[in-house]
């Protein structure tokens, strides 16, 4: 009878966990709705593309309005240097403004319904972790309302959108690659990513080499060949979907620009003029350049209130979320996943610091985005069970950061261009 009622306590205790956890799941797509008054949806490109796929073209043939400078013109048509993929994943949304529901890109909504999503999945992922619930909120709560995500995606424009489907693509990539293994979700996360942020891609040979190595430490078998089909089944489970999004995109690049490799940013009209294109679209010679800004630019002083504020161009993402000197810590629960992770940050790393843009008007370096989910699982690796003295201090600062940085950018006037 007393264990009975040990285990009623123990099935209470977790059902008001769970509640707790859809709550804040909740709650952060209706923060991040409200998080901006002034929405960016007339900063619309890659919604435009999708209304025009359901009239059956890729391109407008009319002069587009002044604001959306990045209007490709070629060849008689007007077109976008957004990926094939981040069209794709405004369909839906488009399909509403089709059926009369909106009749403009909902910004504030799409915020709100990916930020949701991406909270549900690093709460899905740090269940398999044995930290106390408390310390799984935190480092969600972190990762949601500590970073540069929060201020950056609730400007709502194409841009910001776009890294918000390619976080959830990871994040969906991961769990069902590493924690809930589903090779077919697991490639169609992955093409969720990469169709937004091509760079991407390029981690593809992590996520192989992790649905190898994770089913190498499982029991062994004497019949080889078996396990090799498998192996096998898993690789084509997971590229399929990659596979057709790519194809589809240099297809959809060859109908737009006649090469299946130029995804039109060089046509931008003045945009290799610009200063920080001098040596092109991409070259080692930016490198120092984005260090500094994804590093080490800190905040500017102001003669009047509030007297310090971002740049409004960049800024060092330690800066912006002081719990990332957490990463520092040594061991792991998983040596392989963590540095696996670690090779994932670097390699996108390095190609966003090849760009030579560090991303335009941003608060810190919005392009890091892509490197939170990996950023994550480093940390949910190193930490330990229960909440330190530090990660109290560390995330408290995050906090009150990025709330301070959120409503300078989205309420005030404070940071300008």
């Amino acid at each position: 009878m007393f264990s009975s009622e040990l285990d009623n306590t123990e099935q209470d205790k977790s059902r008001r966990i769970k509640i707790l956890i859809l709550f804040i799941i909740l709650a952060s797509g209706f923060i991040y709705y409200f998080s901006n008054p002034k929405p960016q949806y007339y900063y619309d490109y890659s919604f435009r593309f999708a209304e025009q796929f359901f009239h059956g073209k890729i391109g407008f043939t009319q002069t587009q309005p002044s604001w959306l400078n990045e209007m490709i013109p070629f060849d008689g048509h007007y077109y976008s240097a957004f990926p094939y993929g981040s069209v794709l994943s405004m369909m839906p949304f488009a399909f509403l403004k089709l059926i009369g529901i909106v009749r403009e890109m909902p910004a504030a909504f799409i915020t709100s319904i990916l930020a949701a999503i991406i909270c549900l999945f690093l709460f899905l992922i740090s269940r398999f972790y044995e930290h106390t619930p408390q310390k799984r909120i935190l480092m969600v709560l972190g990762i949601m309302f500590g970073t540069w995500l929060w201020t950056n995606l609730a400007m709502a424009g194409a841009w910001q959108l776009t890294l918000g489907f390619a976080m959830i693509g990871e994040l969906g990539a991961i769990y069902f690659t590493v924690y809930k293994r589903n090779p077919i979700l697991a490639g169609t996360f992955f093409a969720l990513a990469f169709g937004n942020r091509t760079e991407i891609v390029l981690t593809a040979p992590i996520f192989l080499f992790l649905l190898y190595k994770f089913k190498v430490e499982e029991a062994k078998t004497e019949i080889q060949i078996p396990k090799i089909r498998d192996h096998l089944i898993n690789f084509s489970g997971f590229c399929i979907i990659p596979f057709l999004l790519g194809v589809s995109t240099l297809i959809y690049n060859y109908a737009r620009f006649q090469s299946p490799f130029d995804f039109g940013h060089s046509h931008i009209p003045g945009v290799l003029e610009e200063p920080w294109y001098r040596y092109g679209i991409f070259s080692i010679n930016y490198i120092p350049y984005n260090i500094e800004e994804m590093l080490l630019t800190t905040w500017k002083s102001i003669p009047d209130f509030p007297y310090y504020t971002p740049t409004g161009f960049g800024g060092s993402i330690l800066m912006a979320s002081p719990f990332l000197i957490l990463l520092l810590r040594r061991g792991a629960k998983n040596f392989l996943l963590k540095y696996t992770s670690w090779l994932a940050i670097v390699i996108m790393t390095f190609l966003l610091w090849i760009h030579g843009n560090a991303g335009g008007w941003q608060f810190s370096y919005r392009y890091a985005i892509i490197l939170l989910p990996w950023l994550y699982l480093i940390l949910l690796e190193t930490s330990p069970k229960k909440i330190t003295a530090l990660e109290w201090i560390t995330y408290i600062f995050s906090f009150i950061i990025n709330l301070y940085a959120t409503y300078l950018f989205l309420w005030t006037d404070y940071v300008k261009p």
